[in-house]
């Protein structure tokens, strides 16, 4: 009898690549795959012993050895992921026929929650004064006295500093929730130079709640203007632009007034009806030109620079807007209300 002719690496990556194939197309169960996959692709399969030694093989071998290789590798790799995916639709298939529900019924709806009104009124108006070049700023609902008072023209003594309009932290006598968005003017003044143009959204608190039009803690939007040259009539264009673009052709008034951080001052009223349908005319915001108190206290020079400052009641324009007929029930949380403003 004659040897048998030693068998060359490429011979036996044949024989490797039918009998990994073979392998794959009899697995019937997804563990039986996952065994031929380690037994022919694993670290310690032949064929990837094969892949590391085909550096130390003569120069003029490694192209035929290493192209026989890796067109084995990717056969089985290509036989294995196909079986897989074959194995797994069999295995949901008899998953689905063991089970009694029928999954393409639709299942319970959920929900789906929305911007409480509130926050949509917010939004709009960060929309419309985006379009206008202003810039949105924010400041802390725990505000010092002289943020929220002093800077602002109210000395010690003002009514508004006074425990029946304020709420003050207890043991801080110099910190209280503030009662307006204004002391953010102070701050954005603070910080930067003019010309500056910001609106300020943000919760404020009073000790106020003697009707439907009023709450201890409701959400105000302060703007303000500071350039050269600025006058009442910029203010008012701005106020009537404001006010058309979120309730439209309402019958619109600005009404003098007295604030101790505006002079001259004004409100802004609509003709607004109650849920008896009695008719008449309600605050929306108060504005003025900045007093120059309130500019000197910021270490702006109220011979070269003018401003104007509004606050706009949130609450009130969602009210006006949606024709609700009283303040409390956007805080009572009731989804029955809530839900017809999705």
């Amino acid at each position: 009898m004659y040897p048998a002719e030693p068998v060359t690496e490429t011979e036996e990556l044949a024989q490797i690549e039918q009998s990994a194939l073979r392998d794959v197309s009899s697995a019937s169960t997804l563990d039986d795959l996952a065994a031929a996959r380690v037994r022919h692709t694993g670290r310690r399969s032949r064929l990837a012993e094969i892949l590391g030694s085909i550096g130390s093989l003569a120069a003029v071998r490694r192209g035929e050895v290493g192209r026989a290789a890796n067109l084995a590798r990717r056969a089985i790799e290509s036989a294995l992921d196909a079986r897989q995916k074959a194995l797994d639709e069999e295995e949901l298939g008899a998953r689905l026929a063991e089970d009694a529900a029928d999954v393409t019924l639709p299942g319970d709806p959920h929900p789906i929650g929305a911007l409480h009104l509130v926050h949509q009124i917010r939004l709009e108006i960060e929309d419309i004064f985006l379009a206008l070049g202003y810039e949105i700023a924010d400041g802390p609902e725990v505000e010092t006295g002289y943020h929220n008072f002093t800077a602002l023209n109210m000395p010690e003594g003002h009514p508004a500093r006074s425990l029946t309009d304020t709420f003050f932290v207890d043991g801080h006598p110099d910190r209280a929730l503030r009662s307006q968005t204004s002391p953010v003017q102070i701050r954005v003044l603070e910080r930067r130079d003019p010309p500056v143009y910001v609106i300020a959204p943000g919760a404020v608190y009073r000790r106020d709640d003697v009707d439907a039009t009023h709450s201890p803690m409701f959400h105000q939007l302060e703007g303000l203007a500071v350039d050269r040259d600025l006058t009442m009539a910029h203010l008012k264009g701005t106020l009537l632009h404001l006010v058309r673009e979120l309730i439209g052709d309402h019958e619109v008034r600005l009404h003098p007034d007295f604030f101790p951080f505006t002079e001259p001052s004004v409100q802004v009223q609509v003709r607004w009806a109650d849920r008896h349908g009695t008719a008449r005319w309600l605050e929306l915001l108060g504005a003025g030109m900045v007093d120059p108190n309130v500019l000197r206290a910021c270490d702006v020079d109220p011979e070269r620079w003018q401003g104007f400052a509004f606050g706009a009641g949130l609450d009130r324009l969602a009210m006006v807007r949606h024709g609700v007929p009283d303040l409390r029930l956007l805080f009572e949380s009731d989804l029955r209300f809530l839900e017809q403003f999705r």
